[in-house]
């Protein structure tokens, strides 16, 4: 570890074991994620946490990314009582949430799982052309971007953990 690291990072470094497990879970629902980026500890600054994020997330295999993805709610419809998921979801107005609920269940019948997009700065009209953009690709490909956009979602909220606000 730096001298220039983050008290949240170091506070992740240096954490007994099932505390960063904690941690990490509000961060990716993946065990086998976590577990590689818990055993990759102690990290020099937030750049090579990413890195270790990012590797473990091209690892997971096809039930890591369906562990990962259970995690999730469905756009549109946010855990009750969890500010990270309502934060994330802020972009989605009332007037195109039943939209959203309704195409996200027609694409869970075609692929699987719930529809998975970064939604962090996203409007809920943005998230709603992607979701009909997508809904007809075919699921290896979804599985693939899935895994893109889980990447992203969780450098977002590796950033707020480093920067304490998770």
């Amino acid at each position: 570890m730096t001298s220039s690291a983050s008290p949240g990072l170091a506070r992740l470094n240096t954490a007994d074991e099932q505390e960063v497990a904690g941690w990490l879970h509000e961060v990716c629902a993946s065990r086998s994620w976590a577990a590689a980026v818990a055993g990759g500890r102690p990290y020099a600054d937030p750049e090579a946490l990413f890195a270790a994020s990012d590797a473990a997330m091209a690892a997971l295999t096809p039930e890591d990314l369906t562990e990962a993805m259970a995690g999730h709610p469905p756009i549109g419809r946010p855990k009750p009582g969890d500010p990270t998921s309502a934060r994330e979801q802020s972009g989605v107005q009332d007037a195109v949430r039943e939209e959203l609920l309704e195409l996200n269940l027609a694409y869970q019948e075609r692929h699987g799982h719930v529809f998975l997009i970064c939604a962090t700065g996203r409007t809920g009209d943005q998230m709603l052309a992607v979701l009909k953009e997508r809904i007809g690709n075919d699921t290896d490909t979804e599985r693939e971007i899935v895994r893109t956009e889980l990447g992203k979602i969780n450098r977002i909220r590796l950033t707020r953990l480093v920067e304490g606000d998770l």
